[in-house]
């Protein structure tokens, strides 16, 4: 290794490499191509770092003078390829390499005047390197290595073709590196093709997987799901926390809650700027934020300090994006909660992911209110301010407030100011408890309203009158039955007090209206039904119907009566001759052999009434078809002033050019007016208005001279 690297990591405090780190600095794949997969947070950012290196340096122990890039790193997202920019920074700073980046949602301007500059490194995402190339702004022809970061992300969001197109602008002389957390089928077939010998190197099986990191499912009633969000983060504290959610209307969501509540939090998703995304991941870096709501676009290669805590609010679509969720914490040796918020609905889906994925959870049920403030009083007790040393500047007050004040009253105005610095809890529905079934309505007595539909009675008006006016709860008020002229409604017995002490003596309602007690329950059968108007008698309900069988219990349909079609017509022989059965024979008039026309048939006729084509009958007012006369009987065409005809190519006489060309044409004295010059030659107008680009001002400068406009020069 280099002395510069070397120095690099002693500085960062690295006395150890990770496996992952280990497995590619081995001697015997020094320039080799390699296709490694490593779990996420196992260092794989300075593993291909310190992979290229001896690519890079050759035998010098400090690079030269930047020019064209050297080495190329491809990263899925711009916040990752930040984050490789910032690795690659201190770690090749000893060895005096310039580091550039290029990534969407950065001012293309200033990136090309970078790579101008010269660059030993250059960070890209692939859509914005792409654009480079395709405008002559990077310069590829001395690359020597090339990083896929992410690369099965990187085809999962569709940068297939962005990435063909650059491998295949970059040299084939080159060392090829793909590094990614699974290796898929198409991430096989990419490697097959674009490297050459590579070695495989994985490190962790699947099995071993996020060995830091402690799964949590979390039973939640539906309609406790940020309810319990809130008391996950309030039990753990974490110093930084992420939450994932699917869409970017959820983050929104969950984001105004979480701050109406008192939470230090950002946003990040798809949506915002670059400049807004990278804000909020520096507020979480300097401690300005502790919560950060995201969808999947944090999900690959996030590395936050003390991120401790990763809740996913909702489960995501496969296994490999909650490995890469989960894998935001419990990176480099450090120790992470990943905590599934679970409702009923997506119970089965849990399950299936973990068991996907090789993990096992610990399913509980979230943290109630009691829960948490136990847990905030653990943490109260062993906090620093309980330090035995008193400050000397901070003696005097403490000594006058305990003169003043008793223990107990110290204690709990502390224990008020730790409770205000703190979001309260939230109160969770029991998951297991079943809904409530309403109880038995019990003895009820009806009353009646005059008024039914034909006065605009409905139950929707009446309920809410008569919980106003009689100060009842809608659960004494039992059927209530509309009638055409009259409205039926039933109260509990137990509350006709409360109704006839709201009520005036006279009971009445809105409106004057009368309710009348009853003696006994309305008869509410509707009658019979009026007839039908097709004179068919009336339906007598789906219990007069006779049930259905099945199948085999139908009846025979020997009673099918038979094809009514239309009959076939025999055929008919007239004068026995085989004719066609819709034609009867005619007379000719010229005599001899049977002639056949259609029977009762008119000729075809179009909308002007003329029949198509010739009449087939003889006729002696029709003048019979004259032959053409034979060609050679025509006279030669003589033209409009007696010309002799052209008699062919060999005929004509040669173009002289200048005055001993063609004659003018008669009326044409002036041979300047002849012809109009064609655009751009000599004596050409020049266009009109001003020339919109340096192409256009070149023509019509070529124009006014005279001449054609300058050629253009070739692109370097």
């Amino acid at each position: 290794m280099k002395q510069a690297l070397s120095a690099a990591l002693a500085a960062r405090g690295y006395d150890t490499l990770t496996p992952v780190q280990q497995a590619v600095t081995a001697p015997e794949l020094e320039g080799r191509d390699l296709l490694v997969s490593a779990q996420t947070g196992s260092g794989k950012t300075l593993g291909f770092g310190l992979a290229i290196a001896p690519r890079l340096f050759g035998d010098d122990e400090k690079f030269g003078r930047a020019e064209a890039p050297m080495a190329l790193v491809i990263a899925p997202t711009r916040e990752l390829a930040i984050q490789v920019k910032t690795e690659l920074s201190w770690l090749y700073a000893e060895a005096g390499a310039v580091i550039a980046s290029t990534v969407g949602g950065m001012d293309m301007r200033d990136e090309k005047r970078a790579l101008a500059r010269g660059a030993h490194v250059v960070v890209a995402t692939p859509g914005r390197l792409r654009d480079h190339i395709m405008r002559g702004s990077i310069d590829l022809s001395a690359l020597r290595a090339v990083v896929l970061d992410e690369a099965d992300e990187m085809l999962d969001l569709g940068f297939r073709d962005d990435l063909e197109f650059i491998l295949d602008e970059a040299p084939e002389e080159r060392q090829t590196l793909l590094f990614s957390a699974t290796v898929p089928a198409s991430i096989g077939k990419l490697a097959q093709r674009y490297q050459k010998n590579a070695e495989r190197v994985e490190t962790v099986s699947a099995a071993k997987q996020h060995s830091d990191i402690e799964y949590v499912a979390y039973r939640v009633s539906p309609r406790d799901v940020e309810n319990a969000i809130i008391n996950v983060l309030r039990y753990y504290e974490a110093p930084n926390a992420i939450i994932f959610c699917n869409t970017r209307a959820t983050v929104n969501r969950m984001t105004t809650r979480l701050s109406n509540r008192g939470f230090s939090v950002v946003a990040l998703s798809g949506e915002l700027t670059q400049s807004e995304r990278t804000n909020a991941l520096q507020a979480m870096r300097d401690g300005r934020a502790r919560v950060c709501v995201a969808t999947d676009v944090a999900a690959r290669g996030i590395d936050l300090p003390n991120l401790n805590l990763v809740i996913h609010a909702e489960l995501p679509s496969n296994q490999d994006t909650l490995l890469h969720r989960s894998g935001r914490t419990g990176r480099a040796g450090r120790k992470g909660v990943s905590a599934l918020i679970v409702p009923p609905a997506v119970h089965k889906k849990a399950n299936r992911l973990l068991g996907w994925a090789k993990l096992t959870a610990e399913w509980a049920e979230a943290p109630s209110a009691e829960a948490v403030i136990a847990r905030d009083e653990e943490r109260m007790l062993t906090e620093t301010d309980w330090s035995p040393e008193v400050d000397g500047s901070s003696e005097a007050t403490v000594g006058e407030l305990v003169k003043q004040f008793s223990s107990e009253q110290l204690a709990a105005a502390y224990l008020r100011l730790w409770r205000e610095k703190h979001t309260a809890p939230e109160d969770l529905s029991d998951v297991h408890e079943a809904p409530k079934q309403r109880e038995a309505f019990g003895p009820s007595i009806w009353f009646s309203l005059p008024g039914g539909y034909d006065a605009g009675a409905e139950p929707r008006r009446l309920l809410p009158m008569i919980c106003k006016m009689g100060n009842l709860d809608r659960n004494d008020i039992g059927a209530i039955r509309v009638k055409d002229t009259e409205s039926y409604i039933e109260i509990r017995e137990s509350s006709v007090p409360t109704l006839i002490d709201a009520l005036d003596a006279d009971m009445t309602l809105e409106n004057g209206a009368p309710l009348k007690r009853m003696d006994k329950a309305p008869s509410l059968d509707r009658g019979p039904r009026p007839p039908r108007k097709d004179g068919k008698p009336p339906f007598k309900g789906i219990g007069d119907k006779p049930a259905y069988k099945g199948k085999d219990d139908r009846p025979p349909r020997n009673d099918k009566p038979p094809h009514r079609g239309k009959p076939s017509t025999p055929p008919t022989d007239w004068n026995d001759d085989p004719a066609p059965r819709h034609k009867k024979p005619r007379a000719d008039k010229a005599g001899g052999g049977k002639k056949y026309e259609k029977s009762d048939s008119k000729p075809y006729a179009k909308s002007g009434g003329k029949p198509k084509g010739k009449p087939q009958t003889s006729d002696d007012t029709i003048e019979p078809y004259k032959p053409r006369k034979p060609h050679g009987d025509k006279p030669a065409y003589k033209g409009k002033d007696g010309k002799p005809a052209y008699k062919g190519k060999g005929d004509k006489p040669s173009h002289k050019g200048g005055d001993g060309g063609k004659p003018h044409r008669k009326g044409n004295s002036d041979p300047s007016k002849r012809a109009t010059p064609p655009k751009g030659g000599k004596g050409a107008p020049p266009p009109k208005g001003k020339p919109s680009s340096k192409k256009n001002r070149a023509r019509s400068e070529g124009q006014k001279s005279g001449g054609m406009a300058p050629p253009r020069k070739p692109r370097s």
